[in-house]
């Protein structure tokens, strides 16, 4: 049996993207319990602990639907952009 000779030049590397998270707030993704899970997601990710991350989902259920994004674009604001 003749041995494979794979071709190097199909291995690259893996690019960067730095692409953005944009959230459609008046799509699926806009509904409050996705937005909580998105929230929890993102913090788990930066590094807060459980008890910043309770902290955060009591403010950002302690009012009504724009004090939750509010609060969601005050800790996410510089890695998320919210479009309405």
């Amino acid at each position: 049996m003749e041995e494979q000779r794979y071709n190097s030049s199909m291995i690259r590397e893996k690019e960067l993207t730095t692409s953005e998270i944009v959230i459609d707030l008046t799509g699926p993704e806009g509904n409050a319990f996705v937005l909580l899970g998105y929230a929890q997601r993102f913090a788990k990710q930066l590094g807060y602990d459980r008890e910043e991350i309770d902290e955060l989902m009591g403010k950002m259920q302690s009012g009504d639907y724009e004090n939750l994004i509010q609060v969601f674009d005050d800790h996410f604001g510089p890695y998320v952009i919210l479009e309405r």
